[in-house]
């Protein structure tokens, strides 16, 4: 039976076009009300156990393809870029079917040390942004071939994304896309080739079958229904079959029979000039010698192992009751080569590969001495991204003889039936054992338990190798409650050498310099870029801070600003033009500025409204936030460094604060931080040189997901990585934390604070910061402008001083406040960065940049950027009336939903064109 039979049924979903599409994909439900059905591949070897040996061979096979089609001279110039967590193992047997390139992952994971080479976001993710992190950057500085692999080629919106943001920095001639399914609408194609003569390159693709997925109109409500009903019965029965309809009788038929995989018109051929290659090809057949035996056809085991035995409500729907373990887990050292990367987070080249597969048959042979004991069938688990190590070791168990399947744990939440013609069968939850920077949560092993195994061998790296991994409700204790012998390998996690700066001038292939010789072996030589020059020697005159009021409507003494001042120059572009020039690429949101918003007079009356009836709650917020700095700093005079322009006024109140109750003088600061870019080097070394590094504290205004949190943890590393400058603190004081990003706040309500409800004139007439290469040389400040013009509309000073005239009122309570939250466990759960995520899949937005959470934000998105459409908690009041009012005047729809995280959140219209809006410049109200 097809594994995609159960969710057709019931859904109406038709898998049309490859006759080998049934063979390759299965169907389960996602735990979403936004989207479906979910395609379960079955020789991914991620949520459906399978013969490692078809696994490793699927991607093999499309190496094989790759490398013929570049021809082993472009091969050898060639880079294999993975996508984490699902696609790292196929990606490495893509390289390895390749031979001559090395291989590189994205990864979820940030490391200590390594900074970020890159990084995208995968928009319909539920899981944290990708970052790119090999041992040398200059692996992804190459002009050779990138090739990018994936799972599956749906939208191809990863995929643009990444191209996107590599092609900016390193611009190549030729992409090689691979995934094992291609499933794009003809509008997917369409705008995939467009990208591709857009950015001048040529694009291929190689995928093992393609096809499209036909969804019926009421497919989400149908689908939502059959979730609510499905998990409620699962929860309230005691016990009984997991595999029991819920629908009940009339509901199974809904829809017609399962989809037949009738073929459709062969994928396009090349496009012309620089353009997309559609090479689907035959299909794959097994590689010979190194990568073990023929591989049965996938179609033939679409499922993996049966799985079998009662399920019941105990451990959630579609998990069996769980029995006695038989055996305590068994470690069992593996002796992994030294100095070989556990897989390809931070670079993998052919010379690692073959160290590791003179290794693999050493280490294979102590893990089937472990499990002599047990029966014949095995299941060899990898953990998240690593994928590539337990397959590796899972196809020399193969070779050995041992009945092996291989799978891996994931971070993805599926609905699991137990019943043949579902995809996903049984479900194992477990919290995660990797202290992932997003925080703690569940992960899952699907089709593990009731499988009938005998032993399961987990493989984890080094840094999984935690208390939680070993706890009673951990991994490891789910597996031996299922299973009869628990073998655990760990592979020791890779820790990158220090990142090679420059390369002396050399001669052209010279290869004879020192500094050449110990460049690490992540990196082969005949991939790096030509030597670099040394570079020039920095200035060592920093300018002193531009004050007000030459600089800024702020008193001199209230802020300095780290900045270089642009206001003469023309930056300004019109909201639409910059949008479309940000979202294809074409420009970075700080090259430029919006024009500044102009507010109506009843926009400008609900502000004062706004102020009057919310200053004492901000004066609370702002005393909260800043005796918690002055506790946790007990006999240190903290210097406060805003970030500019949103935290300027916090950091100006704060220091009002201070000085009114502690008489203390703070010194405050702004400094620019731009997402993707950094923060301004030049303004760390000021500080440095001014201040000591340990007294600095990072201000801002609110958190939203957390992204500028993470921005200035890694800029920060990077900084001092470079510099040898060190002392910073990365930590953020926000005056709201309504994400949960940062451990030092006021409140971690989502309400109205009116500085977010204007742009210069609330503060201090300054623009957003500008990073321009033509205007911010190596030795600059990030620039600003100052809107002198504006001086008639400016309310920056009666917002500060409306709110320090609550002080004294709010002290009380302050004093209260800080106490209780200095005795708090305060860590961030991230809970707002998940929300994001849940909200980016949901409504199809393809982006986690383009969705903007809290009322601050959601402001944001409605004065500078092209908005899609408000999502508003249903029954927010007056904290909403200012949004509501914007909305109004730009066109844009307002949704009351239910169990909105925050007050409001903010989509920018995406994929967004001048096409988008109407005439007059107001969203296009999308159905």
């Amino acid at each position: 039976m097809w594994s995609g039979t159960w969710v057709a049924e019931r859904l109406g979903v038709e898998l049309n076009g490859d006759e080998r599409l049934p063979g390759l994909l299965g169907l389960a439900l996602r735990r979403n009300p936004r989207r479906a059905h979910l395609l379960v591949s079955n020789v991914l070897g991620k949520h459906v156990p399978q013969r490692p040996s078809v696994v490793r061979g699927a991607g093999y096979d499309l190496g094989v393809r790759v490398r013929e089609l570049l021809g082993d001279e472009e091969a050898a110039r060639a880079v294999v870029l993975g996508y984490a967590e699902t696609a790292t193992g196929l990606g490495h047997s893509v390289a390895d079917g390749v031979g001559l390139a090395p291989y590189l992952h994205s990864t979820r994971r940030p490391v200590a040390g390594v900074a970020p080479a890159g990084g995208f976001e995968e928009s319909h993710s539920h899981a944290t942004s990708h970052l790119l992190l090999p041992e040398d950057p200059r692996l992804l500085a190459g002009e050779g071939p990138l090739v990018l692999v994936d799972d599956e080629f749906s939208t191809g919106n990863t995929v643009l994304n990444t191209i996107r943001d590599l092609h900016e920095r390193y611009p190549r001639s030729r992409y090689v896309i691979v995934a094992l399914v291609d499933m794009r609408t003809p509008e997917d194609r369409a705008r995939l080739t467009a990208f591709a003569a857009e950015i001048g390159a040529r694009v291929d693709l190689l995928t093992m079958a393609a096809g499209t997925v036909a969804l019926p109109a009421d497919v989400l409500q149908k689908g939502q229904e059959l979730v609510a009903r499905y998990e409620s019965e699962a929860t309230t029965a005691s016990a009984g079959p997991a595999a029991t309809d819920p629908t009940g009788p009339g509901v199974a038929d809904l829809a017609g029979p399962a989809p037949t995989g009738l073929p459709v018109p062969a994928p396009d051929g090349p496009a012309a000039g620089a353009g997309v290659a559609d090479l689907a090809g035959p299909a794959p057949t097994r590689p010979s010698a190194p990568s073990g035996p023929a591989a049965a056809d996938p179609a033939a085991v679409p499922g993996g192992p049966a799985v079998t035995g009662p399920a019941t409500a105990a451990g959630g729907p579609g998990v069996p009751a769980p029995r006695a373990p038989r055996h305590k887990p068994v470690r069992v050292p593996l002796d992994w080569p030294e100095g070989v990367p556990d897989g390809g987070r931070h670079g993998f080249t052919p010379e690692h590969r073959a160290r590791l597969e003179a290794a693999l048959p050493d280490m294979a042979a102590r893990l089937a001495e472990a499990l002599r004991p047990a029966g014949p069938r095995v299941l060899v688990l990898g953990f998240e991204e690593l994928m590539y190590a337990p397959l590796r070791l899972g196809t020399e168990l193969e070779l050995a003889g041992l009945d092996v399947s291989y799978s891996t744990t994931t971070r993805s939440p599926v609905l699991a039936v137990d019943d043949p013609g579902y995809a996903i069968r049984t479900r194992l939850v477990f919290p995660a054992h990797d202290t992932p920077a997003d925080g703690p949560g569940e992960r899952y092993a699907y089709n593990v338990a009731g499988a009938g195994f005998d032993a399961v061998v987990a493989v984890v790296d080094s840094a999984a190798d935690t208390p939680e991994l070993h706890a009673p409700d951990g991994l490891l204790a789910q597996l031996a409650a299922h299973v009869p012998h628990v073998v655990l390998a760990v592979v020791p996690s890779y820790v990158p050498s220090p990142a090679v700066d420059s390369v002396p001038s050399a001669a052209p292939g010279s290869v004879s310099s020192p500094a050449v010789d110990s460049i690490p072996s992540a990196v082969p030589r005949n991939h790096l870029p030509a030597p670099a020059t040394e570079a020039p020697e920095r200035s060592s005159m920093l300018p002193e801070p531009l004050r007000g009021p030459a600089f800024s409507s702020y008193a001199p003494d209230e802020v300095g600003w780290l900045l270089q001042d642009l206001s003469d120059v023309e930056l300004e572009a019109p909201t639409e033009e910059r949008e479309e020039a940000i979202q294809s690429g074409g420009a970075h949101y700080a090259e430029s500025l919006p024009v500044e918003y102009q507010p109506s007079a009843q926009y400008q009356e609900l502000f004062h409204a706004a102020l009057a009836t919310s200053s004492a709650r901000i004066a609370r917020a702002v005393g909260t936030v800043t005796e918690t700095v002055l506790a946790e700093r007990a006999g240190r005079r903290p210097v406060l460094v805003s970030l500019a322009r949103a935290g300027t006024p916090v950091g100006v109140l704060m220091r009002r604060w201070a000085q009114a109750r502690h008489g203390l003088d703070l010194p405050h600061y702004a400094v620019s931080i731009v997402r993707g870019r950094g923060i301004d080097a030049n303004a760390l070394r000021w500080l440095a040189a001014h201040h000591d590094p340990a007294d600095v504290v990072f201000v801002d205004g609110w958190t939203g997901k957390g992204a500028i949190t993470r921005e200035l943890t890694d800029a920060i590393e990077e900084f001092e990585a470079k510099e040898g400058i060190t002392g910073f603190d990365p930590e953020i004081a926000v005056l709201a934390d309504p994400g949960s990003c940062v451990r030092t706040y006021g409140t971690r309500e989502d309400f109205l604070i009116p500085s977010a409800c204007l742009n210069s004139t609330v503060s201090g007439l300054i623009s957003r910061t500008v990073l321009r290469a033509d205007l911010v040389g190596p030795d600059d400040f990030h620039g600003g402008k100052f809107y002198r013009e504006l001086a008639g509309s400016d309310v920056s000073n009666d917002f500060l001083d409306a709110v320090a005239a609550r002080f004294d009122e709010v002290g009380a309570a302050v004093d209260t406040e800080a106490k209780e939250l200095l005795a708090a466990d305060r860590t961030p759960t991230w809970e707002g960065w998940a929300a994001v995520e849940r909200i980016s899949e949901e409504y199809g937005i393809h982006d986690v940049n383009l969705v903007k959470p809290g009322v601050g934000e959601t402001t944001r998105v409605l004065l500078r950027r092209v908005p899609w459409k408000i999502l508003a908690q249903r029954g927010a009041g007056a904290d909403l009336a200012h949004v509501r009012l914007l909305a109004e005047q730009r066109g844009v729809p307002v949704e009351e939903v239910d169990e909105l995280p925050y007050t409001c959140v903010g989509l920018i219209h995406p994929q967004y064109t001048r096409g988008a809006t109407g005439a007059d410049g107001k969203a296009v109200i999308s159905q």
